[in-house]
């Protein structure tokens, strides 16, 4: 699998330069392989041949939904160790639950604290469970 260098790779779906530049500069200075598509057209090809171990995945894209590209993802049984963050700018808590419904591993809203970012990258990437710590109470109370 060539994972011997142990760095965590990231794949960064996001349309917008500042926020796309604003990620690499965080996902490098933790540590992480950072590539970057500015489109969901493809996106999911990438996956498949980059088999990143998380997906920054933006919800509102040219082309291809973030949803879209979540959900054909979650399909692919053999894609099932990608874990997908998503980001929205309209973060409410459906939009949220639709994520979640997908299969995403998280959702968090823009404009993000690259501090509440990085914890959620963090966290997803140790395999703990969500919390609902953004507002939206009791949400992972099935957990």
């Amino acid at each position: 699998m060539g994972g011997a260098t142990g760095r965590k790779r990231i794949l960064v779906v996001e349309d917008e330069d500042n926020i796309a530049v604003a990620l690499d500069y965080l996902m490098t200075r933790e540590g992480y392989e950072q590539t970057r598509i500015a489109t969901g057209a493809g996106a999911v090809d990438l996956i498949r041949q980059m088999r990143p171990d998380l997906v920054l995945l933006d919800v509102m894209l040219p082309e291809v939904s973030g949803y879209e590209i979540c959900q054909n993802v979650r399909m692919d049984a053999s894609l099932n160790d990608v874990k997908i963050l998503m980001m929205t700018a309209r973060g409410s808590a459906m939009e949220r639950r639709k994520g979640l419904a997908m299969g995403a591993d998280g959702f968090i809203s823009k404009p993000f604290e690259l501090k509440a970012l990085r914890a959620e990258v963090r966290r997803i990437l140790a395999g703990e469970p969500a919390t609902s710590e953004d507002g939206a109470p009791g949400e992972a109370r099935h957990a």
